[in-house]
């Protein structure tokens, strides 16, 4: 049952909450990028521990990446699906176990794109400093 009528003041109020939680621009992001999808999968520690568990041995079962955490299985799930979605880890079937495997080539895609271009002014001004303590030698 509804409750009595809000008064205008808090009629407003509440609509101006709804709009400012609602707005799909804002909120929602219907065009998400491989890189936003990477970028949300790197952003949790356990999917981060996840990657390092299969960087130190490829091709583990779900089981296997469950021993090491203090997480349910479902929720190791959840990890790995977002992992999967984020191209950051593949899987392939080997009997009835689905195998996980590290796919490096979305980190370094991110790494080229975004850790690159910041660091190169940085290296070639060190590399033309090499050269001329060199000629002066």
């Amino acid at each position: 049952m509804p409750g009595p009528p809000l008064p205008l003041a808090s009629r407003s109020a509440r609509r101006l909450t709804l709009c400012l939680t609602c707005d799909q621009e804002v909120t929602y992001r219907w065009d998400v990028t491989d890189d936003d999808r990477a970028f949300k999968a790197l952003a949790d520690p356990t999917r981060r521990l996840l990657l390092d568990r299969l960087f130190a041995r490829d091709g583990r079962t779900l089981t296997e990446l469950e021993s090491e955490l203090e997480m349910t299985r479902f929720g190791v799930m959840k990890h790995l699906r977002v992992l999967e979605e984020a191209n950051l880890v593949v899987t392939r079937r080997q009997g009835r176990e689905k195998l996980h495997f590290l796919n490096p080539v979305p980190i370094r895609l991110i790494h080229d794109r975004w850790i690159d271009k910041y660091t190169e002014r940085q290296i070639s001004v060190l590399a033309e400093l090499k050269t001329e303590l060199e000629a002066t030698a």
